[in-house]
């Protein structure tokens, strides 16, 4: 496992300022700073300045609403924005992390918070999410709402993330970073920053730590 240790300012300047279209294409944004730039692919970057978790409340997959703060303090939390109907990226990165979720101990599965929020919440309602999710891991949290309550929270993170858009051959694409943030217990902050290439045993030797909000 690689990790590399860089500062939120390094990531930001040295940005490729992409963002994923799920089905393998990217787009330039100007408008729009990133860190996805030196997040090397299937490794951890470890964060000098780690983010503060954004001040956010959206609409969780039972229809009320839910506070990210207050629902995550002080537990290990991974944060990935996403739509349900993308056919790659979003999946994969999901199963990804279910599936090294498994191989914690009981006791620090259920201390893991997984988040997932909508970049899509025209399409993405609660309960077209909470199906999608379910087939991941029941425990996943799904979160939708304003669009640009959502586009707000990625780029306090430095995601960003562009309204879904109908392609000329009909199909609707939500363009969006494709980045895990993973937040410490300890301190309520992301300091763990992943790249889409991120295998499962990239996240089954990490889980461990991030539990602990120890670096990976």
């Amino acid at each position: 496992m690689r990790t590399t240790r860089v500062t939120v300012a390094a990531l930001a300047a040295a940005a490729a300022l992409t963002l994923t279209a799920c089905g393998g294409e990217t787009a330039k944004s100007s408008s729009v700073k990133q860190i996805s730039g030196q997040a090397k692919a299937g490794a951890a970057t470890v964060l000098d300045r780690p983010f503060s978790k954004p001040d956010l409340v959206l609409t969780d997959t039972t229809g009320k609403p839910w506070n990210l703060r207050e629902q995550t303090k002080g537990k290990p939390t991974l944060i990935y924005f996403g739509y349900t109907n993308c056919p790659d990226v979003c999946p994969l990165t999901m199963s990804n992390i279910a599936v090294a979720k498994k191989a914690l101990p009981k006791a620090d599965q259920e201390k893991l918070q997984v988040v997932f929020v909508t970049t899509d919440p025209e399409r993405d309602t609660p309960d077209s999410l909470g199906a999608w999710l379910r087939s991941q891991d029941t425990a996943f949290t799904g979160l939708t709402g304003d669009f640009a309550t959502i586009q707000a929270a990625a780029r306090s993170l430095g995601i960003g993330i562009e309204a879904a858009k109908k392609e000329a051959n009909g199909d609707v694409v939500s363009m969006h970073g494709a980045q895990v943030i993973a937040f410490s217990p300890k301190t309520d902050e992301g300091y763990v920053l992943y790249g889409e290439s991120t295998s499962v045993d990239d996240y089954t030797k990490d889980l461990p730590k991030i539990v602990k909000g120890e670096n990976p």
